[in-house]
């Protein structure tokens, strides 16, 4: 198949990437693989609190609740971040280890959520959202 020259390419700028970012379920999700391999061992309660909220933010983005996702994503990201923040390794070398490679890891990509799912939360549009779920139907929750 010849490329033709009437097919635009998207937009790739920082919003459009942000706002992709924002609506995607698989942050949240990547965030949460990374903290359950941080703190399940040794068990650590406080951040394991967060793995069940960022699940459901990756469902409610599935869900067809985007900005509402992306808000959510955005908070416990942040939470995340700023709990990881306030720890600090004892020592240089700790701080190079796989482990520390983790956590550096989901600290950045807590602040990446975070930036991202602001932005979509803050230009969202609901009512197109409404319009999208209504056309998709998903589980037939609407009869129109």
């Amino acid at each position: 198949m010849a490329p033709t020259d009437d097919i635009e390419p998207p937009p790739q700028g920082l919003r459009s990437t942000l706002t992709a970012w924002g609506t995607s379920s698989i942050p949240p999700m990547s965030l949460l693989t990374l903290l359950l391999a941080q703190h399940l061992r040794p068990p650590q309660a406080l951040p394991l609190l967060l793995a069940p909220l960022l699940a459901f933010s990756s469902y409610l983005t599935l869900a067809g609740f985007k900005t509402d996702g992306a808000g959510m994503t955005a908070a416990w990201s942040g939470m995340y971040v700023l709990l990881a923040a306030r720890r600090r390794p004892a020592s240089l070398r700790s701080r190079f280890s796989l482990r520390g490679g983790v956590r550096g890891t989901a600290m950045g990509l807590g602040v990446a959520n975070t930036v991202a799912g602001l932005y979509v939360y803050g230009t969202g549009d609901r009512k197109q959202e409404e319009e999208e779920r209504r056309e998709v139907n998903r589980w037939g929750l609407y009869k129109d």
